[in-house]
């Protein structure tokens, strides 16, 4: 009896240490590669299991012992395959084999004081729920109660000793009901420590008393083993796994994909709005005499006062002017068509790459031998609004007009002018057309 409460105690004090783990024990989700209401392929759902313990005719929980309350331990052995169907749920084949034997001190005189059942082997099958996996406050804990029920075939061959005379009866083979409680501890990714305590319902003679009070023989098995997932090593349990977490883990995995896109947006939007502030300055023309701050030489300009290219006011002298007749030969016009054609600006901006100095010198030159007037024109395609693409045009045609004064031509012979996207000269559908519309005309006159 002294021994029956030991057992009784530790298995109580093992019952509260498992539920204060399960409840304080960090969650360790095994959720990677899975999704949300995903196939069970995505997991391994196939286990084995191998266990030894005590086999013992009484139990803790001191019911149908039929007298035999002496302990008499024997070790016992077994072994399961599993499926899991479920996260909470699986059916198990178990093998079970050993010994099991009971005292009863307080026999009568011709009644059986001992008895020892052989059990070569016994095959039940039975289903499993995990407790822990049912429950969705704690995702994937590391403790997991677990209870299975089933049923099967036991084998037996039992001796019976009274105090007159031992007898063996034949080996007989009978159903038996199995029910487990217990415990696994994940304690890597596909491996289990299962810790648990099997009651088992015989056939009445299983002890070898003739049937009495109890319609069936009752039998425990205290034992302890490893559970072992089989499969990809790269798949989780689906033993191991909590739909919720499942759950949980996709939804903050998303979350923070489009968050990432979001600080992506706006960092290009704040990328843009910089863009646009500075073509903003570019533009300003602070004393309005048309001339862009950018290019004005002579700022402060005061209100109604003509202006030449770079800004500054015009002097208008009082001399006679001989009017001349302008002849423009077909050699002027190749000039022209040349600085045309090697006439370049950095993307989105009006500064002039420096290849194209060489061709507009020309043309420089050529206004000041010839005294030709010019006028440019400055054009852009669709893209982007109206008002932003106007302003491009012009300050692209007052960039051309300031370099050719830069280099000593009258700038009074030289309009500029910006149309935007008016007037193209191909389609906007495509790169190529867009590229022929961004031009800045020239016509000698």
């Amino acid at each position: 009896m002294k021994r029956n409460l030991q057992v009784s105690s530790l298995m109580v004090a093992l019952g509260f240490l498992s539920t204060a783990a399960f409840a304080q024990v960090k969650n360790v989700p095994t959720i990677a590669g899975t999704t949300p209401f995903g196939s069970t392929t995505e997991y391994n759902t196939w286990s084995i299991g191998v266990n030894a313990g005590v086999l013992n005719q009484t139990n803790i929980f001191g019911f149908n012992r039929q007298g035999f309350n002496k302990l008499k331990n024997n070790v016992g052995y077994s072994a399961y395959v599993k499926k899991q169907l479920s996260p909470s749920f699986g059916l198990k084949a178990q093998y079970m084999g050993g010994k099991v034997g009971g005292i009863n001190e307080n026999a009568s005189i011709g009644a059986v004081q001992e008895f020892e059942a052989k059990t070569p082997w016994s095959a039940a099958v039975s289903a499993e729920f995990l407790l822990a996996n049912t429950n969705w406050r704690f995702i994937n804990s590391i403790v997991k109660p677990y209870v299975s029920i089933g049923l099967g075939a036991l084998n037996f061959e039992t001796t019976t000793t009274t105090s007159v005379v031992s007898t063996t009866a034949k080996s007989q083979t009978k159903l038996y009901v199995p029910l487990d409680l217990g415990f696994k501890f994940a304690v890597t990714k596909g491996i289990n420590i299962d810790l648990g305590y099997q009651l088992n319902w015989a056939n009445q003679h299983f002890d070898g008393v003739p049937a009495g009070q109890y319609k069936s023989d009752l039998f425990s098995y205290a034992h302890a083993g490893l559970e072992f997932a089989l499969g990809a090593k790269e798949k989780p349990s689906l033993s191991n796994s909590n739909p919720v977490a499942t759950l949980v883990n996709d939804y903050t995995a998303k979350y923070d994909e489009l968050k990432a896109e979001r600080n992506a947006l706006i960092a290009a939007n704040n990328e843009l709005k910089g863009q646009i502030e500075a073509i903003n300055n570019d533009l300003k023309d602070d004393d309005g005499d048309g001339v862009a701050n950018k290019y004005d030489k002579c700022p402060g300009t005061p209100v109604g006062v003509q202006v030449d290219g770079a800004g500054c006011p015009i002097v208008v002298k009082n001399e006679t002017k001989i009017i001349e007749k302008i002849i423009i030969t077909e050699e002027d016009k190749k000039v022209v068509a040349e600085a045309i054609k090697n006439l370049e600006f950095d993307l989105s901006k009006a500064t002039i790459r420096p290849s194209s100095f060489a061709s507009l010198d020309r043309v420089a030159a050529l206004l000041i031998e010839k005294n030709f007037k010019l006028k440019l024109a400055g054009y852009t395609d669709n893209t982007g609004s109206l008002q932003l693409n106007m302003r491009l045009s012009k300050e692209r045609a007052e960039a051309v007009k300031h370099y050719l004064v830069s280099k000593g031509a009258n700038p009074n012979n030289i309009e500029a002018y910006g149309y935007g996207p008016n007037d193209p000269i191909a389609t906007n559908a495509t790169p190529e057309g867009r590229q022929l519309n961004r031009r800045v005309e020239f016509t000698l006159f």
